[in-house]
């Protein structure tokens, strides 16, 4: 899986440099969640700029963030998702979990 991660002040973002956010690469980026969502991070800021497309698997490593995220205080915040990617958020209801921004410098802004 391809990813970046940033430290922005108190934020941290991870942009997810992947076009599909599938079975294929949610297990990996479960595991960087777990390391990324400790006490000391209190915004993190998932840039998913470039996934085009996200499956059930993608959304519960999106959830796995949250949880933890929100277990430490913290917030997990979703910029620039593509139509197709939001819509199944929506779908879902997801989009009561996460802040939801249409670019990352909305996102460290709020």
């Amino acid at each position: 899986m391809q990813f970046e991660i940033k430290k922005n002040g108190e934020a941290t973002i991870l942009k997810i440099k992947e076009r599909k956010l599938d079975a294929s690469v949610s297990p990996e980026l479960k595991g960087e969640f777990l390391l990324l969502c400790t006490p000391a991070t209190k915004n993190l800021v998932v840039d998913m700029t470039e996934v085009e497309f996200c499956d059930s698997s993608g959304l519960s490593a999106l959830l796995i963030a949250e949880r933890k995220m929100r277990e430490n205080g913290g917030v997990v915040q979703l910029a620039g998702l593509q139509k197709k990617v939001l819509s199944l958020i929506r779908i879902s209801r997801l989009d009561r979990a996460f802040r939801i921004h249409d670019t990352v410098a909305k996102a460290l802004k709020s």
